[in-house]
């Protein structure tokens, strides 16, 4: 078996709800792999195996996958899992048998992936799966969804302001994204801010469009960070470890060397383009400082 990983976008009818899906075989030698927080809920089903919840993170979860194991995996959209049907702030930081859940559907479900012909046949099979489920499931709450959209890295939204923008107070908005994401609107800020800063590195290009031309520090003016310390200590608590450590040395790649193109391209679709001068970048300092915490 030959170790791999590749993302890919998600099925049509899971594409409101799913930010990428993947399959990852481990080949001869066990895996390490350190899971990050992203906002949302993911599901881990090894083929031939029992599928687990991993629920919103506050911090990295190292986890060791043995060799010779594929797994297909599904990145839930924050606050865009309704099919699971519980509060997520039960589920955060908590790695959870799929079955315990409550889901009937899963050793139907887990027959056919384990018999299908290739990890792509079993990775279809699982999302058709949670394409009927999604159906039959009450629709997510739709303030939050415009929640998350707003607070995105590139949006520079503040809490009390969205809480206003959707008719809201403060503790209200608090007590609604916990149950539908999990974190708190704050914390979810915090971190999309660093989901973006990954995404500008994984695309390979910082504000002027050149591949490696701005940096570290640039990279984080544009996710949303004060400056280039103010992501360092972000990476620590989210990552734990610097950001070149986790990104290898170089802001082109991720140190794993995987193409997480499906998951990250759709994530910039919302930045506006950039052609900044001297003064707006220290303007935008400025004002990511005025943001931080």
């Amino acid at each position: 078996m030959t170790p791999s990983y590749v993302e890919r976008p998600p099925a049509p009818g899971l594409s409101g709800i799913a930010r990428t899906v993947w399959v990852h075989s481990t080949g001869e030698a066990a895996y390490v792999q350190r899971h990050l927080p992203t906002g949302g809920v993911e599901i881990h089903w090894p083929i031939g195996g029992r599928p687990r919840v991993l629920g919103p993170l506050t911090g990295p979860v190292v986890e060791v996958i043995p060799a010779r194991t594929t797994v297909v995996g599904v990145r839930f959209r924050p606050g865009a899992v309704p099919l699971l049907a519980t509060a997520l702030e039960d589920l955060l930081g908590q790695d959870v048998p799929l079955a315990d859940l409550g889901h009937r559907w899963v050793d139907r479900a887990g027959e056919a992936i384990a018999s299908a012909a290739t990890p792509g046949a079993a990775l279809a099979v699982l999302q058709a799966q949670l394409v009927r489920e999604a159906g039959r499931a009450e629709p997510a709450d739709a303030l939050i969804g415009e929640a998350v959209r707003l607070l995105m890295p590139w949006r520079g939204i503040g809490v009390a302001a969205l809480a206003a923008h959707l008719g809201l107070s403060t503790s209200q908005l608090r007590r609604r994204c916990l149950h539908a994401v999990g974190l708190g609107p704050k914390e979810l800020q915090r971190t999309l801010r660093f989901q973006g800063f990954l995404a500008l590195a994984q695309a390979g290009a910082g504000p002027s469009g050149r591949r490696g031309a701005d940096g570290l520090a640039r990279l984080a003016v544009e996710a949303g960070y004060a400056d280039q310390a103010h992501l360092g200590r972000e990476c620590l608590r989210l990552a734990g470890v610097t950001p070149r450590a986790l990104l290898g040395g170089d802001v082109d790649r991720c140190r794993c060397r995987h193409d997480h193109a499906a998951s990250y391209q759709p994530f910039l679709s919302g930045r506006a383009p950039l052609d900044r001068t001297a003064g707006d970048v220290r303007d935008s300092f400025k004002n990511a400082r005025d943001r931080a915490l």
